[in-house]
């Protein structure tokens, strides 16, 4: 689903929520990352919309000087709790857009699944001036796809979000298409738009399986899911939950994770 622009404070309603179910990243994003470019005690950092701290321990690891910057304030304390114990890490409260940083200062500056609400031409514009020559610029996302080995189950979801999610948002319905190489392709090469060069790509893949109600409180996590009503919410996440639990009680979701690389010259 596209996203929605203007829902960026949903997800702090959510904060904890969001930090136990919204998953990490696999380990072979960060060793094809830090083969790119290599990072440790000396290398300062920036994390741009950390979130609940997803994509951030791989990289504390490293021993580097890591700032993230995060517009929502509990997102903030939940992280500024959560990595207290690296002396390195610090947050800033506040978007992107917005902070003010140092350029040439920083050897990488990475995003998960928080650069698309960035305005491009700011962020990408931005993140080069941020940048050392020879640093680098990392964004990658998780892609969900919903589970292909229950036709059944999923056409009955796709079904109702037909009656309650684009009903609600007052969209034409969409039928899911699973993340492709040609838009992490596309995705990588907006970077050469603003300067940057050595562009490489990746794509990941894993599974994830959840009950009826793990997977409504998955839901729960999403901007534009946030956004509904809340009876109608309910109503909506309480039938999916019924479907899941009618077509076996578990559903499995087939991730697709991108991972864009840049360098600035």
């Amino acid at each position: 689903m596209p996203v929605m622009k203007g829902l960026e404070w949903t997800f702090d309603t959510v904060a904890p929520t969001y930090e136990k179910l919204r998953p990490g990243y696999v380990e072979e994003l960060y060793q094809r990352l830090f083969d790119y470019i290599a990072v440790d005690e000396k290398s300062r950092v920036v994390e741009v919309g950390i979130g609940g701290g997803q994509a951030t321990p791989p990289v504390l690891r490293t021993g580097c000087e890591l700032t993230a910057v995060e517009y929502g304030t509990h997102f903030s304390e939940l992280c500024m709790e959560k990595f207290r114990s690296y002396p390195g890490f610090s947050v800033i409260t506040g978007k992107f857009e917005d902070v003010a940083f140092e350029d040439n200062a920083f050897d990488l500056v990475y995003s998960a699944s928080a650069f698309h609400w960035v305005p491009e031409e700011i962020g990408y514009t931005k993140v080069f001036s941020m940048l050392k020559s020879g640093g680098a610029f990392a964004r990658f996302a998780n892609h969900p796809f919903r589970d292909k080995g229950n036709p059944a189950l999923s056409e009955e979801i796709h079904r109702l979000y037909g009656m309650y999610y684009y009903k609600f948002h007052h969209r034409k319905q969409e039928t899911p298409v699973e993340y492709s190489e040609e838009k992490a392709v596309n995705r990588a090469g907006i970077a050469e738009k603003y300067g940057f060069t050595d562009i490489q790509y990746a794509l990941f893949r894993r599974t994830r399986t959840f009950s009826a109600k793990e997977y409504s409180a998955l839901l729960g996590t999403y901007s534009d899911h946030i956004a509904i009503e809340e009876m109608l919410r309910a109503e909506f996440f309480a039938r999916i939950e019924e479907a899941i639990d009618s077509h076996g009680g578990t559903i499995t979701i087939y991730d697709t994770i991108d991972l864009q690389l840049a360098r600035k010259p």
